[in-house]
């Protein structure tokens, strides 16, 4: 019979890992610039592009409809972002960010960056290039797992 250690169950530590990380992270925003993790990935998200909605930003930050309206509704009350009318859908709004929210962009995008080459300072850019590569064949692999559960 196999029996499975924990400590070498491989999504486990990758659960672990990732756990750390965002834990780091997520004490940086909200010292820094009182942020939440959701918070962050939305305003990350709307400084790509234009306008965009909660529905948009759930798919593109893999967040539940819940935590993606609280993180939209927070912005916006601290005037980071601002709701616009979805002139194709009156049940939706557009949302986009404000001058305010897009200086705490610039001023945060730098302090994300600059964590992430601390994180993986002590790799060479090849095995960064492998490890997002292998990052992007797990994600897939899961995908399919749940669309085969689903």
């Amino acid at each position: 019979m196999t029996h499975l250690k924990l400590n070498q169950f491989l999504p486990y530590r990758l659960s672990i890992a990732s756990n750390r990380v965002s834990a780091a992270v997520a004490t940086a925003y909200e010292a820094l610039f009182g942020l939440s993790i959701p918070q962050w990935r939305l305003i990350a998200v709307i400084a790509q592009g234009a306008s965009v909605t909660q529905q948009a930003l759930g798919a593109a930050t893999q967040m539940d409809k819940v935590t993606v309206s609280r993180a939209a509704t927070a912005l916006a009350e601290r005037g980071l972002v601002k709701r616009a009318p979805h002139p194709g859908d009156q049940r939706s709004h557009l949302l986009s960010l404000s001058t305010a929210g897009q200086a705490l962009y610039d001023a945060v995008a730098p302090k994300a960056l600059a964590l992430e080459a601390q994180i993986f300072g002590g790799f060479s850019s090849a095995e960064v290039a492998q490890f997002s590569a292998m990052l992007a064949r797990i994600e897939a692999a899961a995908a399919a797992i749940e669309a085969e559960q689903g």
